[in-house]
């Protein structure tokens, strides 16, 4: 029988035989052992030890109950409750992100990810096997069943073997399958209660490229060590930059679950902190606008043959960005992935060199200082030396008379020379910092780059002669755009933004803080430079046409300027790639926007065209009111 404590076998006692009845009178008689006599124990001795071996017994007994009962009851309980309660993360839901109509440009669903522990599953089947050696299991049929059900309850998409590999590897642990809906992932589960669901979220981008380069990306990441931040986060864009906004907070609930099985007792659950979902963001951007913008500069990039364009659209009020676009983008909803070098924003990370779009810079301070008006006319030669270096206009010329109108609608470099030596550097360099040149936007986007203007300390001769005319400093599309917001909005530098308000998960709205206006110049001197750069896309006879008729819009005033600016190339100024930069305003005699456009790479071209496409567009979408009167007749020219 076995042994009551579950060891070898008791070994049955030995039989001795019963003596025989009689000794017969020929047999050997052989001789009897003695043994050693026995000290004599006193008994009362024995039963005084007996006593005290059971009273030390009995104290150590106490003892142990006192430590356990006592000292140590509330560590001992508290381990107890830690082997089999549980702790399960509630997770919380991504806000998600929206444009100024409230369209969906990412928003977050559920999903389900399917695991498997081919090492446990061999040991179990194993297990299995030497108890019911009658009736063995078969890994490989198992795996085979599994793989199968998989496949046919997901559909075509799955590779059953690709399923079979992984679940037959030499692993402990292993994902099968990504992004299966919930109620699937429940129907395979019951078919296959091997299978291991974790919950999991995915985003959606519902317009798949539109904004991407804004929006960014999320994925779920599980790389940080604390499981209660294994959840949907940035990866670029607003998405990464406003990754704790979008987030939420997880919570948590305390559940006791089987030995070993993991199954949750109905009835424990206690302990629940609730999770905080994420709060939604708002943009300023429209996506149908977004969407025009996007496929119209990478069209008029491709057929003129530029290396990169981006473009930007603001209120000219607000400083709202309405649309913010590069030639390159990239859909996050790509099964294949994308591109790293496509997921950046040129639009605010990579600034250029403006060319004669920075002339307003000039023209702004001849005005606001008194040194000139609109109608004054100049003697302008066709060259000019500036310290060490001589400045000529883009095309050959003597001496030649051109009013202040003329000096900038023409983009005369010799002209608007000659009016920024009266303005002077110290007021340049004033008007330059009041534009917000060199400086951040803060236009809420990440990576933004706040360009370059030489300190005014570290200016040699020449450099008074680069500036004026948009070379030797840098700025972003945005910084360009602002200039021209500027004059668009009476004089006052309204600095872009681009997300509207944040919207917490009780509904509550909470508008983004307004950027800090800039009093740049006098209302009176915002409207007289708006209106001389109407002549920019004028169309007329005897050298009186601008340098961007193309940009002009029937039935409306149209005020803007076209730049172009030498690229370095190899330390040096190059003769054969430029930056072509345009920045306009709709319309000129009530503006409602205003547009930055820059190409990249070009030897020639002109930005107007692409222009006067997105202001037909903008004047259509928002039934903008056609001018009162077309813009007057100025002359540029005089003799």
């Amino acid at each position: 029988m076995p042994h009551p404590r579950g060891g070898r076998p008791a070994r049955p006692a030995a039989r001795r035989a019963p003596p025989p009845p009689y000794r017969t009178r020929h047999a050997p008689i052989r001789p009897r052992r003695v043994r050693p006599a026995t000290p004599h124990v006193n008994p009362r001795i024995r039963v005084v030890v007996v006593r005290f071996l059971l009273i030390a017994a009995l104290v150590a007994a106490g003892l142990r109950l006192i430590q356990v009962q006592g000292l140590e009851a509330e560590a001992l309980a508290t381990r107890a409750e830690r082997q089999r309660a549980t702790e399960i993360d509630i997770p919380a839901t991504r806000g998600s992100i929206v444009d100024r109509n409230g369209v969906e440009l990412a928003f977050s669903v559920e999903s389900r990810v399917l695991a498997f522990r081919p090492n446990a599953q061999r040991v179990e089947t194993d297990k299995y096997n030497r108890e019911h050696p009658d009736a063995p299991l078969s890994f490989d049929e198992r795996t085979a069943y599994i793989a199968r059900t998989i496949r046919e309850t997901l559909g075509g998409g799955i590779n059953e073997q690709e399923l079979l590999d992984k679940l037959r590897r030499d692993a402990s642990f292993i994902y099968l399958v990504d992004n299966v809906e919930p109620a699937k992932a429940r129907e395979i589960q019951k078919k296959v209660p091997e299978i291991n669901v974790e919950y999991r979220a995915v985003r959606e981008y519902p317009g798949h490229s539109v904004a991407s380069n804004i929006v960014g990306v999320a994925n779920w990441r599980m790389d940080d060590p604390d499981p209660e931040k294994h959840n949907l986060h940035g990866l670029s864009g607003l998405e990464i930059l406003r990754d704790n906004d979008l987030a939420g907070t997880p919570g948590r609930r305390i559940v006791d679950t089987e030995n070993d099985s993991g199954v949750v007792i109905p009835g424990t659950e206690r302990d629940v902190q609730g999770a905080t979902d994420g709060s939604d963001l708002e943009l300023t951007i429209d996506a149908d606008l977004q969407y025009f913008l996007q496929q119209r500069v990478a069209d008029y990039a491709a057929r003129v043959g530029a290396n990169s364009a981006s473009a930007v659209i603001m209120d000219a009020h607000t400083g709202e960005v309405y649309a913010l676009a590069n030639d390159k983008s990239f859909d996050p909803m790509n099964p294949g992935g994308f591109e790293l070098k496509d997921m950046g924003n040129p639009a605010v990370t990579t600034p250029y060199e403006p060319g004669s779009v920075n002339k307003i810079v000039t023209a702004l301070s001849a005005i606001e200082y008194g040194i000139t008006t609109p109608d004054a006319q100049h003697r302008v030669p066709g060259q000019i030396r500036i310290a060490d270096r001589v400045v000529h206009d883009a095309w050959n010329h003597g001496t030649q008379t051109f009013t202040t109108t003329g000096v900038f609608a023409k983009s005369s470099n010799v002209g608007t020379l000659m009016l920024a030596q009266k303005v002077g550097p110290d007021r340049y360099a004033d008007m330059l910092s009041r534009l917000g040149l060199g400086q951040r936007t803060g236009v809420g986007l990440p990576g933004e780059s706040p360009g370059r203007v030489p300190p005014r300390g570290q200016w040699s001769g020449s450099t008074f002669g680069n500036l004026p005319i948009g070379q030797g400093l840098s700025m972003t599309v945005l910084q360009m755009a602002g200039m021209y917001q500027t004059i668009a909005n009476d004089g006052v530098r309204v600095p872009p933004r681009i997300v509207r308000a944040k919207i917490n998960p009780d509904g509550t709205r909470v508008e983004e803080p307004r950027p800090q206006e800039v009093r740049v110049v006098s209302p009176e001197t915002a409207r007289t430079v708006r209106d001389m750069f109407r002549a920019v896309v004028q169309k007329a006879p005897n050298g009186n046409s601008g340098t961007a008729p193309a940009a002009a819009l029937t039935g409306y005033q149209i005020s803007g300027k076209t730049g172009t600016a030498q690229q370095v190339v190899n330390g040096r100024y190059s003769d054969s790639k430029y930056w072509i930069t345009f920045a306009g305003i709709l319309p000129a005699d009530s503006p409602r926007f205003v547009v930055g456009i820059v190409l990249d790479g070009l030897s020639h071209g002109s930005a107007a065209p692409l222009f006067h496409d997105i202001a037909s567009f903008l004047a259509q979408r928002y039934a903008i009111p056609m001018s009162k009167e077309p813009s007057p007749f100025m002359p540029l020219v005089a003799g």
